[in-house]
């Protein structure tokens, strides 16, 4: 689909959401003209009698209940809120380079330049209509924006383009510009008056279904809420296609007249987006979360989303030409001051992917990437070690014996090492549980370690009555969304039991090291918490650890712990 067909298109689509609409109109007020012609009919004598008199009784009752009602169902559609994305708002004098880059695009492209840009947490950039009455009067900058104090092309019906921060840090200023291209060229369908009426009754469609189904904040009565939201969705299931067509024939538009503006380097941008969504993902899985479950948020995630790509590069050597780039100028160069704005985002991060208040405070404070490996790497290890011992002596597994009898020794490897490596005892498997296979080739039961079962099983109970009884700081800010569902998707599944018994045998291991042979806590940009022996990673830790967990066999781990110079049976400390 060209541009011009694909404007055209979305017009097209445009006017048959607005025809949608019509009908609605006419369907509401067709009682009331019913009722008009009745009255009409009776003044002039035509007609007239006991029947169109009952008529006249029974259908104006009703006609006033209809267009009641469609009044109550239009008002809420015009001032019901549409969904707003949290975004950090970036106004153009801290972000001078940035606007006038915009600007000279939206020039080329010969559309109106956004109203404003803001940012977002996320690897994605889309147009926004923020010129709904109730989201308040604009601010002081906007204003002039709006009047064209700063910009004759600027109007009022211009949306807010939102970029996604990683893309901010990670790509280079021209490809930046390259992938902003075909959304800013979407401010040009999105100024057309038949565009912007039926975006406008499809948000107002879509924020009434989420007023009605909230009865709380319904200021209706719950019948009046039900009625509502019942027409809302009626209309919205009318205007569905529609809509959709439209906005697809929006984009084939923006492509199609962006074509032309940095084509060739676009594809190359579109490599770095990819590249960047990668990184970004797991930054947040794998190093925000272990700090925001902790009570600590990361306050540099884009500069960190930086340093994983370009250690991914380092180790990728499908991205080895990607390191190339780094010598060009970074588009977070556009802004005045890139670290206040970082942390910023950084905040909004944790807020939309975790949950949590807007401000600081005692247990919800910032932390740099130089602080991450000992308050949040080391705290972690200690947490989950104390956790594995408290659990050990609720089920009374006995303390390693120390020189003396009278000595009652601290918390030790060589216990945890002790109790998982004893004679396999095997528990009941529940039935369909995948088994192996046997030497015959004959399906072999399903096993498990009893002991091992209920040491996860216990941690895994701990944990949760831990997580239920402490007064939770992060609690989610409702404003960010009218529905207050947040944290807005887990950024990690839930772990099972056999994982969170690995994580804590392994979080002792790194305890040990660290008291015993001198280790340190580290951070890999990739995989998150990492241990340091010698200043080297200790990444053949995981399948030894594993041997004992799933297979009972502590030989590897032992192994290990003495070619790496641990002392399992000295007491580590723990918090």
């Amino acid at each position: 689909m060209g541009g011009e067909a694909g404007a055209q298109a979305a017009r097209s689509w445009a006017l048959a959401v607005l025809r949608v609409r019509s009908r609605a109109l006419a369907v509401a007020l067709l009682p009331a003209a019913v009722a008009v012609v009745l009255y009409a009919g009776g003044t002039t004598g035509h007609l007239v009698g006991p029947g169109w008199h009952a008529a006249r009784w029974a259908v104006t009752p009703v006609a006033v209940l209809v267009l009641l009602a469609a009044a109550g169902i239009a008002l809420v559609v015009a001032r019901a809120r549409p969904a707003m994305s949290p975004t950090v708002p970036i106004a153009e004098a801290s972000a001078p380079d940035l606007y006038r880059m915009v600007r000279d695009l939206a020039d080329r492209l010969d559309v109106p330049a956004p109203s404003a840009i803001a940012l977002t947490p996320d690897c994605d950039s889309w147009l926004e209509d923020r010129t709904h009455p109730s989201h308040g009067p604009p601010r002081q900058e906007d204003r002039d924006e709006l009047t064209g104090a700063r910009g004759p092309r600027r109007t009022a019906a211009a949306p807010v383009l939102v970029i996604g921060s990683p893309f901010l840090w990670w790509m280079r200023v021209g490809e930046l510009r390259a992938v902003l291209a075909p959304v800013v060229a979407g401010t040009g369908p999105s100024a057309h008056p038949d565009i912007a009426a039926a975006r406008r009754f499809v948000r107002g469609l879509d924020a009434a279904v989420a007023v009605a189904s909230a009865p709380g904040r319904c200021p209706l009565t719950r019948v009046v809420c039900v009625g509502l939201g019942w027409v809302a969705r009626l209309l919205l299931r009318g205007v569905r296609e529609h809509a959709t067509q439209m906005e697809r024939g929006v984009a084939a538009a923006a492509a199609e007249r962006a074509q032309a503006v940095d084509y060739g380097l676009r594809i190359v941008a579109q490599e770095q987006v990819g590249l960047a969504y990668a990184g970004w993902d797991r930054l947040l899985t794998r190093v925000a979360l272990p700090a925001w479950r902790m009570g600590r948020w990361p306050s540099r995630l884009d500069a960190g989303v930086v340093a994983a790509l370009t250690e991914l590069s380092r180790r990728d050597r499908l991205a080895e030409g990607f390191a190339s780039r780094l010598g060009e100028r970074p588009a977070c160069d556009l802004l005045e001051e890139p670290g206040a704005i970082d942390e910023a985002t950084s905040l909004l991060a944790a807020r939309l992917f975790h949950g949590g208040p807007a401000e600081s405070g005692p247990d919800w404070s910032p932390v740099d990437w130089q602080e991450y490996p000992d308050q949040v790497v080391d705290r972690k290890w200690r947490l989950d070690a104390s956790r594995l011992h408290r659990v050990l002596d609720a089920q009374g597994v006995r303390r390693t014996p120390g020189p003396t009898a009278a000595e009652s020794p601290g918390p030790t490897l060589a216990r945890v090492l002790d109790h998982l490596s004893a004679p396999r005892r095997l528990a009941a498997v529940p039935q369909g549980h995948p088994g192996g296979v046997t030497a015959d080739g004959e399906p072999e039961a399903p096993a498990d370690d009893e002991r091992t079962a209920t040491l996860a099983a216990a941690l895994t109970a701990e944990l949760a009555r831990e997580e239920a009884a402490a007064p939770a700081p992060h609690s989610p800010d409702p404003t960010l969304w009218d529905d207050g569902s947040l944290p807005l998707f887990p950024p990690q599944a839930p772990r099972s039991s056999r994982e969170l018994l690995t994580d804590h045998v392994t979080a002792m291991i790194c305890c040990a090291a660290m008291d015993t042979a001198g280790a340190a806590p580290g951070l890999d940009w990739l995989d998150g918490p990492t241990l340091l022996i010698n200043g080297d990673r200790a990444s053949d830790l995981t399948p030894v650890v594993l041997s004992l967990v799933e297979d009972g066999d502590p030989a590897p781990l032992r192994a290990w712990l003495l070619e790496s110079g641990i002392r399992p049976e000295k007491p580590v400390r723990l918090v």
